[in-house]
C-alpha cells in the first residue's frame, strides 16, 4: 500500500458512534508502528470526546488483524526496539481499554497474536462465524507474553495456556464458548448483530456506563473487600446522579425515563 494511504479508517455517526477500522488488507491489518501510532492518537483523542457514546473496532479486508508485523519487526533486530515497540503497543491497548463507553471487536476474519490480544482487550466482541483466532506467536518461535495477559483474563487459565502453547487456531463458536467473544452470526448478518448490540448499549445513560465499565474492570485487580467497597462508593456516586434519580422515578411512575444520554 502507498504511503498515503491511510492504516486507519474512522468513521462518526449522528448517535456518537465511532468506527475505527484497520485499513492494511494487504498485510491482514497487522500492527505496524504507524497503526499502533494511529490507534492510540485515536483513543487518546476519543477519551476526552463527551459525545462518544461506543467504539467498534474493525479490519478492512480478509482479515481482522494478524498480529504484529514481522516483516517490520525482523528489519531492526534489537532488543531495545523490541522492547520500546511493544511497550507503544500496550500503551495503546491501554489508550483504548481506558476509554469511558463500551468498546466492541467486529470480527470477520482470522484474528492472530496480537490481533487475538485485541479482541480481548475490547469490551465486546461479536464475531462472524468464519472468524477464527490465535495466539500464533509461539510458531515461529515467539511466545504471545503480551497477548497472554488479556487473554488469561478472557479465557480459563488451561484453555488459555493451549491456544499460547500450541499455536492452534480455534473457531468462533469455540471462542464464544470460551468466552472471548459475546456473539456469533452468519457473515452476511454480522453488521446487523453488531449493531443491535449497540442499539441495546445506546438505550442506556451513558453516566451509568461509564462509571460502571471502570468499577467493573477495578474491581477484578482488587480483594474481595475492597472491590466490595469500591462498588458501594460507585453505586452511591450513580444513585445521587441526576440520571439514576430520574430512572428510579420513571419506575416508581411506571413511565419511560427521560433521560440525556
Amino acid at each position: 500500500m502507498g504511503e498515503a494511504t491511510p492504516v486507519l479508517l474512522e468513521t462518526r455517526d449522528a448517535r456518537g458512534v465511532v468506527t475505527l477500522t484497520l485499513n492494511r488488507p494487504q498485510a491482514f491489518n497487522a500492527l505496524s508502528e504507524a497503526l499502533i501510532a494511529e490507534l492510540h492518537a485515536a483513543a487518546e483523542r476519543l477519551r476526552q470526546d463527551e459525545g462518544l457514546r461506543a467504539v467498534v473496532i474493525a479490519g478492512a479486508g480478509r482479515a481482522f488483524c494478524a498480529g504484529h508485523d514481522l516483516r517490520q519487526m525482523r528489519a531492526t533486530p534489537r532488543q531495545a526496539y523490541y522492547e520500546d515497540l511493544f511497550a507503544r503497543c500496550s500503551a495503546m491497548m491501554l489508550a483504548l481499554h481506558a476509554l469511558p463507553v463500551p468498546v466492541v471487536a467486529r470480527v470477520h476474519g482470522i484474528a492472530t497474536a496480537a490481533g487475538c490480544q485485541l479482541v480481548a482487550l475490547c469490551d465486546l466482541a461479536v464475531a462472524s462465524s468464519e472468524a477464527r483466532f490465535a495466539t500464533s506467536g509461539i510458531d515461529v518461535g515467539l511466545f504471545c507474553a503480551t497477548p497472554s495477559v488479556t487473554l488469561s483474563r478472557n479465557l480459563g487459565r488451561k484453555a488459555a495456556f493451549e491456544m499460547l502453547v500450541t499455536g492452534d487456531f480455534i473457531d468462533a463458536e469455540t471462542a464464544c464458548q470460551r468466552g472471548l467473544v459475546n456473539r456469533v452470526v452468519a457473515p452476511a448478518a454480522l453488521d446487523a448483530e453488531v449493531e443491535a448490540l449497540l442499539a441495546r448499549i445506546l438505550d442506556k445513560p451513558r453516566i451509568a456506563l461509564e462509571l460502571g465499565k471502570a468499577l467493573f474492570y477495578r474491581q477484578l485487580e482488587t480483594g474481595l473487600a475492597d472491590a466490595l467497597g469500591d462498588a458501594g462508593r460507585t453505586m452511591a456516586c450513580n444513585m445521587a446522579h441526576e440520571t439514576a434519580q430520574e430512572g428510579v422515578q420513571a419506575f416508581i411512575d411506571k413511565r419511560t425515563p427521560a433521560w440525556r444520554r
